[in-house]
């Protein structure tokens, strides 16, 4: 079983990995491009205290990430999404990292909680519907959305 916990800057080379071996499955997700490990610390600490990084594990090796980031126009509102590596997918990683953000969310007092949708990502679209369905019951009275990621212009 995966451990979750929050990730330091000396996993952003872990992440880095992650996501640039996301993008070569050709799903669209929500960053463009790979980024290097100084690039993920830096968005780790643009953070700041209102948001958080966290990273799962197995057997030490990093499987899975998700970030909680606050909403730059909205104190109250937060957006959500988790990123696992195909080896690791329909195992549970996905919904153990959501039950960890969306506890720190909660600790955060976050009352809209938005999930990072990418157009045309159908397996996405199926997690994202699932966790929807956990923000009631893990932090009754927030509200849980799925708008498209980047949002429409």
């Amino acid at each position: 079983m995966a451990t979750v916990r929050r990730a330091e800057a000396r996993d952003a080379g872990a992440i880095s990995a992650i996501i640039g071996e996301i993008l070569q499955e050709g799903l669209a997700i929500s960053f463009e491009r790979a980024l290097d490990p100084q690039e993920v610390t830096t968005l780790m600490e643009r953070q700041g205290s209102a948001g958080a990084t966290f990273i799962a594990e197995e057997d030490g090796e990093a499987v899975a990430f998700g970030s909680v980031d606050p909403s730059s126009s909205d104190p109250g509102e937060c957006t959500f999404g988790s990123w696992v590596r195909s080896a690791h997918r329909r195992r549970g990683i996905g919904t153990a990292l959501a039950e960890v953000a969306l506890a720190f969310a909660r600790e955060q007092r976050y009352r809209r909680i938005r999930g990072r949708l990418p157009a045309q990502n159908e397996p996405a679209l199926s997690y994202l519907s699932a966790i929807g369905a956990l923000v009631p019951l893990t932090h009754p009275g927030a509200t849980f959305e799925l708008p498209l990621y980047p949002e429409p212009s």
